[in-house]
Order: structure tokens, then C-alpha cells, then sequence
């Protein structure tokens, strides 16, 4: 064992990754949680390109798998239902418009934790209300009351991270408005939905309906336009608000989705936003997954970002013998391509949902490297205690 002491912040998909990584290198890690518990549900995420080899050097393929959606394509439909077009999971070698991997945030994350929670201090209903750095650790103390040293730190909370506002500033320097909205809720599968995602798209406008593994229940999904956003993230009502006036008049099954609104367990709507930063890292406090580079749902791979960087951001610490400049360093250098070039499909997709027709010239190659182009070392000579760490 390193001894070094690592605090996570964020329970969610990229800090149980991390956690993971980071105990195989030797790392004791404590991961805090501001909500009382794993979150369920949430929309399907999916594993792309070489995000699908992180996995299986993560020794998770099988428990993966076994919690994909299984949703075998989608179709787009009009208003009557008819179908328009179809995608199915297994073009383009999985990695199209429906993805061969496709598992719901909520149950990554349960497979993330049932992996790691053996061997990892996890904190739940809690925060960082204050830290301070110093040249050999970070003092935390807890909203909770508590305070602890750590030797490194590690923000993993998300779009709206507390700890990037904490550390690097507020978020308004960082976010950038894609200029759509998302919103996203179980319902009663009461439309005989089976394996097919469905998509009706109207000015600018959509609603979808997806399987999500139980077959008595379904995925509502809405996106619309809007160039500014400014509701709170937490205030739930005003979000539901938001979303029955602007998709007032959407057709297809839209009345009857909106029907749920208020009794759904699991209701989400955000911003589809990017964060742009010029560094990831200050002193020994560094970020990951969207905290640090949101690509936006429109990209298709922020989970991809999240499982890759945990495996570079423990990788390079340790391979850096835990100095955390020399660690960080290797991290954002790595890293950061990749980041850029999925965050540059995101930024295409979102003007083609805008009605901007893209110049396909160029595109297969940011493509394959948005799925492929990140180096994954081997790591020879850095600590591995395995492909899990369960007891």
C-alpha cells in the first residue's frame, strides 16, 4: 500500500471509477456523497470505442452486460407513429446511434459501487464545506461536521461541481450553454414498448420513449430548444414548469408522457451544457468527468470521458510516484485531446439539432477519434492489486 490518503467527491459514475483504479495502486480512498444514497434510474448512458477495453481491464464486462437495457435499435417516428428510419444497436460495430453497451447512469453506478464498496470509505449525505491546501496535504472539513487530511483531492460532482466553484472559480467561467434543454423520467410502460427506443421530432422539438430493462416501465424523454437557461438546478417545480410550457402542442404521445409528470420517482431536467477549462488541477486538488470537461449528452461519450480519465488519473499518480504536479500534469496531457474532440461532436450535434447541415468532410476522423484516440499505457511497474477490488 501507498498510504496516500485520496478524497473523492461525487458517487455518481466517475468517482466509484476512479476509487476503483485508485485502489489497485495502493491508494486509501474515502469517496463523500452529498445525497443519502445512489441515485437510481437516470438516462441511458453509453460504451463506446475503446471505453469498452477500460471496462474490461476493470474485470466489469460480464456485470456490465448483464445490466445493459438490451434495447435492440431505435426508430424515428411521425406523429402518428409511422416509422421514418430505423438504427439498430449493432451498426457500425456498436458504436452508432445506439450503442451495443447501453446501461442506465443508475445502474453503472450500482455496478461502480457494488465493485468497489468492499474496499473503499463511502460517505453518503454529506460534503466538502471548506478546504485548505498546503505543500504535503488538504485539510477538509465536512458539512457534516467532520475534519480530516488528505493528501490529494479529487472533484467528481458533476456539471454543477461545488468543489470546482470551491477551488477554481465560479461556474459561469466554465459552463457553456449549448443552447437545448433535456429532461428525462420513468413512466408505466402502458404503450406495449418493447425493445425499440422511439423518437418524434418536431421544430426543434422531440420526445422519446426508450425501454430501460423492466419491462413495466419506460424512459420519457424531451428536448427542446433554449437559448439561455436559468433555473435552478435543484428547484424540481420550476423544471417541470419549464418543461410543460415548451413542449405545449408537441405531438405523437406527448399528452399522455406529460400525464406522469407528477408521479414519476425519478424526474431530471438540466441545460445541455460543456465545461471548458485550461486546467484541471490546482496544487492537489484535481477534477474529473463532467467537473472538469463535460462533453454534453449530445456527444455520446461522457461516460466514456468519466471511465477513461479515472484509469489515466490513477494511472499517471501512481506512475508519478503520487507527486501530484508531475501526476496531474501527465493526466491533463493525455487527456486533453481526447476531451477536445468529443467535445467537438457535441458541439456539431448540438447545431445539427439547431437545423445547421454539417460539412461531413472531416468528420469520420473526429469521429474515430472521439472513440479511439486516447492512448491507454499499460501501466508496467505501477502497482495493480487486481481486476477487483472486493474482499
Amino acid at each position: 500500500m501507498s498510504g496516500v490518503r485520496v478524497l473523492v467527491a461525487g458517487a455518481s459514475i466517475a468517482g466509484p471509477a476512479l476509487a476503483h483504479w485508485l485502489r489497485r495502486r495502493g491508494a486509501e480512498v474515502t469517496v463523500v456523497e452529498r445525497a443519502p444514497g445512489l441515485r437510481p434510474g437516470g438516462q441511458a448512458v453509453d460504451a463506446r470505442g475503446i471505453t469498452r477495453e477500460v471496462i474490461r481491464r476493470m474485470g466489469l464486462d460480464a456485470a456490465v452486460r448483464a445490466a445493459r437495457t438490451e434495447t435492440a435499435g431505435a426508430h424515428t417516428v411521425d406523429a402518428d407513429g409511422a416509422v421514418l428510419e430505423t438504427f439498430r444497436a449493432d451498426d457500425d460495430g456498436g458504436d452508432g446511434y445506439i450503442s451495443e453497451i447501453e446501461i442506465l447512469r443508475g445502474d453503472l453506478s450500482q455496478v461502480l459501487y457494488d465493485d468497489t464498496r468492499d474496499g473503499v470509505e463511502y460517505v453518503f449525505g454529506d460534503r466538502i464545506a471548506e478546504l485548505v491546501q498546503d505543500a504535503d496535504g488538504v485539510d477538509v472539513t465536512f458539512a457534516g461536521g467532520g475534519r480530516r487530511r488528505f493528501d490529494l483531492v479529487v472533484g467528481a460532482d458533476g456539471l454543477h461541481s461545488a468543489l470546482r466553484e470551491q477551488v477554481f472559480g465560479p461556474r459561469e467561467r466554465f459552463v457553456r450553454h449549448l443552447g437545448h434543454v433535456m429532461a428525462f423520467y420513468s413512466v408505466p410502460n402502458e404503450f406495449g414498448l418493447d425493445r425499440w427506443l422511439l423518437e418524434h421530432q418536431e421544430g426543434g422539438r422531440s420526445a422519446m420513449l426508450r425501454p430501460i430493462g423492466d419491462a413495466t416501465r419506460a424512459m420519457a424523454m424531451f428536448s427542446f430548444t433554449s437559448p439561455a437557461f436559468d433555473v435552478d438546478h435543484r428547484d424540481v417545480e420550476a423544471q417541470k414548469g419549464l418543461l410543460r410550457e415548451r413542449v405545449a402542442g408537441l405531438g405523437w404521445l406527448t399528452p399522455q408522457l406529460l400525464a406522469h409528470l407528477d408521479d414519476t420517482p425519478d424526474f431530471y431536467l438540466d441545460q445541455v451544457a460543456q465545461v471548458v477549462m485550461d486546467r484541471w488541477a490546482s496544487g492537489r486538488v484535481a477534477l474529473l468527468g463532467d467537473a472538469a470537461f463535460s462533453s454534453s449528452p449530445l456527444s455520446g461519450q461522457g461516460t466514456g470521458l468519466a471511465l477513461i480519465g479515472a484509469y489515466l488519473l490513477a494511472g499517471e499518480l501512481a506512475a508519478a510516484g503520487w507527486d501530484p504536479a508531475a501526476g496531474f500534469a501527465a493526466y491533463e496531457r493525455r487527456m486533453r485531446p481526447f476531451v477536445e474532440a468529443n467535445q467537438e461532436i457535441g458541439r456539431l450535434h448540438a447545431l445539427s439539432r439547431d437545423g445547421v447541415e454539417l460539412d461531413p468532410e472531416g468528420l469520420p476522423e473526429l469521429v474515430e477519434r472521439a472513440l479511439n484516440g486516447v492512448e491507454l499505457s499499460d501501466y508496467a511497474g505501477v502497482p495493480d492489486s487486481g481486476a477487483s477490488v472486493k474482499g
